[in-house]
Order: structure tokens, then C-alpha cells, then sequence
């Protein structure tokens, strides 16, 4: 036997193995990044359907919130480099593949592709914020939303443009949804490490929260199609418009109330998936 050979084959598994790791603490960092942003933005729409008009209930305003607080410094650099993390585990999957069923397939790695692409922007907002401490966290959500749309609707075809990833929006929306209700999630759990309680909390938050964001994207994605048709950008609505319309409707604060919870609750499954995702 080559003993050499045996060696070097020894050596690849190590480092394979080692590279593992890293990446496995790395998406569980990221993942409960992730949740920390939901959890405060959840939090400050509860403030608005309870009557606090003051609170911006998107990133931005998370970030703010965020940075009054006790070391809030260090905490905004620690969300950024978590989330720095969560683009480092996607960029991965898009390359190596997930350990989830299908994991290798071109549909998957596409989808981790936009997912790495999408977590940069959101991490280089976030660090942006850490670096500058601009109380702004870059701009609102729905003036950012606003200009973009101002932008796209003033293209060749502009209409159709908006519209379509209006429609887009939308449908994303509805398959965060319909995966949360069918509990898709599943697929990415160590179910076998759970108890029969905590499948049953994570069934609760994933449902409750995968349901509540789904809506919040079909709704931007409505607002959106809508500036189309009117050919309007200021009817395109950013999270925290989109978010305080919910409490125009004869509901009322109730169902703004409603949403902001299950947001809640999406932090809280983020936080399940960091302990029990398969990586």
C-alpha cells in the first residue's frame, strides 16, 4: 500500500473536515444575525400598532434602535460581521452545494447564488451603518424604494419592468408563504436531535413567521404593480409604509399588530434554525 497516497488522502479529509466547521459556525452565526434584524424590526412595528408613529419599522430603523443601545457599537459590527458570515455560507452553497435534499442540483445552487448576492448588500448596508453611524441606515426603506422605482419606471419599457418584478415580489410572497405552511423547512432541520417540544416551538415560529413575511413581500410587490399602472413611484412602499398600511385596513392596528408579531417570530425561528439546520 502507498502509504504516502494514504497520508495525503488523510490529510484532504482533515482539512475537508476542518473547512466544515468553520462553515458550519460561520451559517449559524449568520442565521442568528439574521433573526436579530427580524426580531428588532418586528419589535418596532409593535411600537407603531401600539401607537408609536415615531418608529421606523425597517433595517434602517433596527439599526438605529440597535445603536442606543448599551455597546450598541460593537453589537452593530457584530450583526455586520454575522451577516458577512451569512453571505460567506450562501456564496458556498452556490459553489459546493447544501446539505439539503437536492442540495447539488443547478436550481439550488442558483438560488444560494441571489441569496449570497442579496445577504452583500444587506451586510455592506449594515457595516456601512456600523462605520458611519448614519442614523438614516442608509435611507428608509421606502424612499430607497421610491427613487428605485422612479428610476426603473423612467427606463425603455419602465412599465413593464416594474410590474413584472412587482408580480415577482408578489409570488416570491406567496411561495414564502405556502413553504411555511407545508413546514418546507423541515428539509433543513437535524430532526432527529429535537424533542417532540421543540419540533413542535419551531413548527410554531416557522409557520407563524414564514406566513407574516410572506405577506409583507406580496404587499410591497402589490404596491409595486400598482406604481406601474398609475405610473406613480410614490405608490411603491418600502417595509415600513407597507407595513403601517396594514393598520389602514378596517382591522385596524390589530392586524399591523398580527404581522409585527409573526416578524417576532421569524427572529425566533432564525434562531431554531442557527441550534438545528443541517449545514
Amino acid at each position: 500500500m502507498d502509504t504516502s497516497a494514504v497520508a495525503r488522502s488523510g490529510r484532504f479529509r482533515a482539512r475537508r473536515a476542518a473547512r466544515g466547521t468553520v462553515m458550519e459556525k460561520v451559517a449559524r452565526v449568520g442565521l442568528v444575525a439574521w433573526g436579530t434584524i427580524y426580531l428588532l424590526v418586528g419589535a418596532l412595528a409593535l411600537q407603531i400598532a401600539f401607537g408609536d408613529t415615531s418608529a421606523q419599522a425597517d433595517r434602517g430603523g433596527a439599526l438605529a434602535e440597535l445603536s442606543h443601545k448599551p455597546f450598541g457599537a460593537v453589537l452593530l459590527w457584530a450583526l455586520g460581521i454575522g451577516l458577512v458570515g451569512m453571505a460567506v455560507w450562501r456564496l458556498s452553497e452556490a459553489l459546493f452545494g447544501s446539505a439539503a435534499p437536492d442540495g447539488h442540483s443547478a436550481r439550488k445552487r442558483l438560488l444560494a447564488a441571489v441569496l449570497f448576492a442579496f445577504y452583500v448588500f444587506v451586510a455592506y448596508s449594515v457595516l456601512s451603518f456600523a462605520a458611519t453611524r448614519n442614523q438614516s441606515g442608509g435611507g428608509s426603506s421606502d424612499q430607497q424604494s421610491r427613487d428605485a422605482t422612479a428610476m426603473a419606471l423612467d427606463l425603455p419599457a419602465g412599465r413593464w419592468l416594474v410590474g413584472a418584478a412587482g408580480i415577482a415580489v408578489v409570488v416570491v410572497g406567496g411561495w414564502i408563504g405556502v413553504r411555511a405552511v407545508r413546514r418546507k423547512y423541515h428539509d433543513q432541520l437535524r430532526l432527529g436531535r429535537m424533542s417532540r417540544r421543540e419540533r413542535l416551538l419551531v413548527d410554531v415560529v416557522g409557520v407563524s413567521g414564514g406566513v407574516a413575511r410572506g405577506l409583507v413581500f406580496a404587499t410591497v410587490g402589490v404596491f409595486a404593480v400598482r406604481a406601474a399602472i398609475e405610473y406613480e413611484p410614490d405608490r411603491a412602499k418600502g417595509l415600513d409604509d407597507t407595513l403601517r398600511t396594514f393598520a389602514d385596513t378596517p382591522l385596524g392596528p390589530l392586524l399591523l399588530a398580527c404581522v409585527a408579531a409573526g416578524l417576532v417570530l421569524f427572529g425566533v425561528f432564525s434562531f431554531a434554525m442557527a441550534r438545528w439546520q443541517r449545514v
